[in-house]
């Protein structure tokens, strides 16, 4: 089958980050391979972006299980073509202080915030060294560069990233590939606007621009990084968390 353009895979593509990312990418011409979980949320999200005109490719796998992700890929290989372009945004919390933190919910972001990357680079990225091209987006948070209080699993997961991109930039960047880290600050998601006003109102006067990003500003940077002409950056870490964390 000849590929007529370039195929993106998005994990956790259903949350209000990874619709942004996805709708994002289709706009800039990729052919959109959107994963996730649950069925029936993704059916019906399948059927809400068809509706504002765009069709994703649904694939469902538990990205933290290895075997899970390489049949995924293998589905999406055969279906489409090789993976090009791999956005790494599936995750989860488990908050808790570290003093009551569970075996099982820090084996839980680990799983699914950081085995997750190695997973899914794993199974894509010698058939990005193959054919001489790639860009892979790891999308971490500003709370795997600071501290947060009960965020010992989050922050280690988040931060595990940016070495993963750091390490895997070096090796395959004379080989046309680039991977990047981004770090977004507190982005009103659908979970985010839920949380009680009072807490909301809180966390913006701790935002030195004065409100929460958007995720469409994300998106922005994810088309940025994954674009042909941005050979020259990776191993980067991008922060876009509006001045809450500098350095």
């Amino acid at each position: 089958m000849e590929k007529q353009k370039y195929i993106a895979l998005v994990t956790g593509a259903t949350g209000g980050l990874g619709t942004h990312i996805c709708k994002r990418l289709s706009d800039d011409g990729y052919v959109v391979c959107a994963n996730y979980r649950s069925r029936d949320k993704a059916e019906a999200w399948q059927a809400q972006m068809r509706s504002e005109g765009y069709e994703f490719h649904l694939y469902q796998a538990d990205v933290s299980d290895y075997d899970a992700v390489g049949a995924m890929v293998e589905a999406i290989h055969n279906d489409h073509g090789a993976v090009d372009v791999l956005v790494n945004n599936a995750g989860i919390t488990r908050d808790g202080a570290f003093k009551k933190m569970s075996r099982d919910n820090w084996d839980a972001v680990i799983g699914a915030n950081l085995t997750s990357v190695f997973n899914c680079c794993r199974h894509v990225i010698n058939p990005m060294l193959d054919r001489s091209y790639g860009r892979i987006i790891n999308i971490s948070s500003v709370n795997g560069q600071r501290a947060q209080f009960g965020q010992v699993n989050y922050a280690a997961a988040k931060a595990g990233m940016h070495g993963i991109t750091k390490t895997l930039a070096i090796e395959t960047a004379s080989k046309g590939i680039t991977v990047n880290t981004i770090s977004p600050g507190y982005v009103a998601t659908d979970m985010v606007m839920a949380v009680a006003p009072e807490v909301r109102n809180k966390i913006i006067e701790g935002i030195p621009v004065g409100r929460m990003g958007g995720t469409e500003e994300i998106a922005h940077l994810v088309s940025f990084l994954t674009s042909p002409h941005s050979a020259f950056i990776t191993g980067a870490n991008y922060a876009i968390n509006g001045g809450q964390h500098v350095y």
